[in-house]
């Protein structure tokens, strides 16, 4: 690009930081691909309702883009892995959209970096894996409402897991949710009136572990849980679904017996997922996907 044109980073204070001080890895490159191409870079601080609705290029961690000119960024599960999209939606990301064919030619390379990011992220816990009849619920935000992207509330979907099935049924809390009173009290009352449910905080390895299967609006529990080989049971829009059971409210029997018997490829999944359509920021190449990315949003980089 001739005429410098400047790129706007909106992001919380501590990432702002870290960033202005050279000292995270995936912004430095991207900063890097943009200044290559002639572009001018700043951070700058979250606004109380986001970034601010000003014009121009901007890349915005995790939340929607000011406007069209605008890419939100966000890290895809776990470090160094990265998305770059227009949507802060992950269910309209270009991987949700795309298809998972497991590549035969493939499978010893997907066995091989599955089972690094196994053991480079949980140790030795997924060998440790049994099924012990416990079904995992882990919860995100807005219990009592039925989001668009949802099938039906996180409450309902409690509901739903404990008329479907006969074992224990451990509810987790969302570490950063901030939940009002009536959801507590929502909770609170299901879990005197199921003897079978407990609601606590923390604990995911340790569930992942023993339970037999996830089940989830979409949380990235779910995701974690294919590294301890644990099938999931989704009651809405997400991103990693590929190779999930996709609850249905009009046949929610069918989705628990599938979600019991599903025994899906998890590593070349993983390899399919994280190494062919997101961004390792370890990896030499790491530089040219961001390009290819940006080049894919209509940016002259």
């Amino acid at each position: 690009m001739s005429n410098p044109e400047t790129v706007t980073f909106y992001m919380e204070p501590e990432l702002c930081q870290s960033a202005q001080a050279g000292k995270h890895n995936f912004i430095g490159k991207l900063a890097d691909v943009m200044t290559r191409a002639g572009m001018d870079v700043q951070y700058a601080l979250f606004g109380p309702r986001g970034a601010p609705e000003v014009q121009g290029w901007s890349m915005s961690h995790i939340k929607t883009p000011p406007d069209a000119r605008g890419l939100c960024f966000r890290r895809a599960y776990h470090y160094p892995f990265w998305q770059i999209e227009k949507s802060a939606e992950r269910w309209a990301w270009d991987v949700a959209q795309a298809p998972f064919i497991p590549d035969p030619a493939e499978a010893t390379e997907a066995a091989r970096f599955y089972s690094f990011w196994k053991i480079r992220l949980f140790g030795d816990a997924p060998q440790q894996g049994t099924r012990d009849g416990m079904v995992y619920v882990p919860l995100q935000g807005k219990l009592l409402d039925h989001r668009p992207f949802q099938i039906c509330s996180p409450i309902e979907m409690v509901e739903h897991c404990l008329s479907h099935t006969s074992g224990t049924v451990i509810a987790t809390l969302h570490p950063g949710e901030r939940y009002g009173k009536a959801e507590v009290a929502a909770l609170t009352a299901l879990e005197r009136a199921h003897k079978r449910l407990t609601v606590q905080a923390g604990g995911m390895a340790d569930l992942l572990v023993h339970c037999d299967y996830v089940v989830t609006q979409n949380s990235s529990v779910a995701f974690n849980g294919y590294f301890f080989g644990k099938p999931a049971l989704l009651f809405r829009k997400g991103d990693f679904h590929h190779i999930a059971v996709q609850a249905e409210l009009d046949d929610l029997a069918a989705g628990f017996e599938a979600v019991r018997r599903s025994t899906p490829n998890y590593s070349a999944y993983i390899h399919w997922y994280w190494q062919k359509n997101s961004i390792n920021a370890g990896r030499p190449e790491a530089e040219e996907k961001i390009a290819q990315r940006l080049r894919r949003f209509g940016w002259k980089v």
